[in-house]
């Protein structure tokens, strides 16, 4: 919790017509906490700091960083009950190859709580981007018992709200998690002669039906074309290859780094 001098100091610096992006660079504060503090300056109580869990629920402020955060999590996230000091834990395995996906991961996570720390724990080959809060499970009520795959996933309809309001952050979360882009290569006769093609493509490949679903049904409404590529039986593949949707893939979401 910040005192409200330290709030006092960071508004200042916005109505001197500075940036929120410079005032948090320069003050180590999130834009979501200095963008609340525009609209109200004192701290809210602990109690109500869930905005699932007040009289009367509403969205979270950030609501663009959570379609994002909710991408991740249901692609590499999960939550665990901590029974010795109390709440849950949020944990996002992060590959240790993208550094600029570990820092858009703790950042969406500070911003859809900045009152809970955020800390990395590094594992062989990825980090665990962890936060821990009492209501994670309010905001991810996906979270249940046995793997994402071996239980229905559905979105209630106030995340399907914020999804269908940020449909590509929440794209850009699933494939930052379970997703790539690659380029893959084809050969054609030209004029007798086989000659090498190269060209990018999509994937995405999660063995949730249902998730896969939540994947294909936001493409289909962005404009982005998509099929089923299946590996033997199993249909966990889905591929965006045609150079329309690819381009418009590239244009909001490109490449993990």
């Amino acid at each position: 919790m910040y005192d409200r001098e330290t709030r006092e100091r960071a508004l200042a610096l916005v109505k001197q017509g500075r940036s929120l992006n410079s005032v948090s660079r320069q003050t180590g504060i999130s834009r979501y906490a200095i963008r609340s503090w525009q609209t109200r300056i004192e701290p809210t109580p602990r109690t109500t700091q869930c905005p699932r869990c007040e009289p009367v629920p509403r969205l979270p402020e950030c609501a663009e960083q959570y379609a994002y955060l909710l991408g991740l999590y249901l692609g590499d996230g999960c939550l665990s009950r901590q029974p010795h000091r109390g709440g849950y834990a949020l944990r996002i395995a992060c590959a240790d190859a993208w550094p600029g996906l570990i820092g858009a991961c703790r950042q969406a996570v500070k911003d859809v709580r900045p009152m809970n720390s955020v800390c990395v724990i590094q594992r062989q080959g990825c980090v665990m981007v962890t936060s821990y809060s009492h209501h994670w499970p309010c905001l991810f009520p996906q979270h249940g018992p046995g793997k994402k795959h071996e239980r229905p996933i559905v979105l209630e309809g106030w995340q399907q709200q914020i999804v269908d309001a940020h449909p590509w952050e929440f794209l850009r979360g699933l494939i930052h998690s379970d997703g790539c882009r690659i380029t893959n290569w084809t050969t054609r006769m030209v004029a007798g002669e086989h000659k090498r093609y190269e060209y990018p493509r999509y994937f995405f490949t999660n063995k949730s039906d249902d998730i896969r679903r939540l994947f294909s049904d936001t493409l289909t409404k962005v404009g982005v074309e998509w099929t089923v590529l299946a590996r033997g039986s199993d249909p966990f593949n889905i591929s965006v290859a045609r150079k329309g949707s690819v381009a418009l893939m590239d244009q909001h979401i490109g490449p993990k780094y």
